[in-house]
């Protein structure tokens, strides 16, 4: 690259270099852009889910209490022998919406499933936004590239090297490590 002494000739191999590096870079953030979506989506999906699964949680709870509170109500009176075999049903019915292993729709296994929906919904986003990070250090790094070109001054350059490097870590982060930094 030239410092500026030249006759009107320029670097011309030198600017070739820097955009290869910018393609580079253009590509780094396609890739970035396109790894963000995809976490922000398994994010939204599993946030959706953790959603529904709390939901049918709080149902079941619903309905257990009712249960439990019709079975004490009947034994406060008088029973006979066909309430007290409703007492019984209503007392296993609320147990097994305590706990349905067959079915893994108790409240147990509800609670379970959302609290695993609910970390996979944070370590997408964990990922979303190390990919964010990358994209924002890869378009810095792109428009640094450019002005190198104009400018002519080296430095640049190996600051958009730089800002790409970090682009790529940061791709590495949430592809393989999501958790490691918490930015956001």
């Amino acid at each position: 690259m030239s410092a500026g002494h030249g006759h009107g000739h320029g670097d011309h191999g030198g600017n070739k270099r820097i955009a290869l590096l910018i393609s580079v870079l253009a590509l780094l953030l396609a890739l970035s852009e396109t790894l963000g979506k995809n976490a922000q989506m398994a994010a939204l999906a599993s946030n959706i889910e953790a959603s529904n699964l709390w939901a049918f949680f709080q149902a079941k709870t619903i309905r257990q209490t009712v249960l439990r509170t019709a079975a004490e109500e009947v034994e406060t009176g008088q029973m006979s022998e066909a309430a007290k075999k409703q007492v019984a049903k209503w007392k296993d019915t609320a147990q097994r919406y305590q706990s349905e292993p067959e079915t893994n729709e108790g409240r147990e296994q509800l609670a379970a499933r959302a609290k695993a929906a609910e970390k996979k919904r944070d370590r997408s986003l964990d990922a979303y936004h190390n990919f964010e990070s990358a994209s924002a250090a890869v378009q810095i790094a792109i428009v640094i590239a450019s002005a190198a070109i104009i400018a002519e001054m080296v430095v640049l350059v190996w600051i958009a090297v730089g800002l790409g490097v970090l682009g790529i870590v940061f791709c590495a982060l949430g592809t393989i490590h999501p958790i490691a930094i918490h930015l956001f």
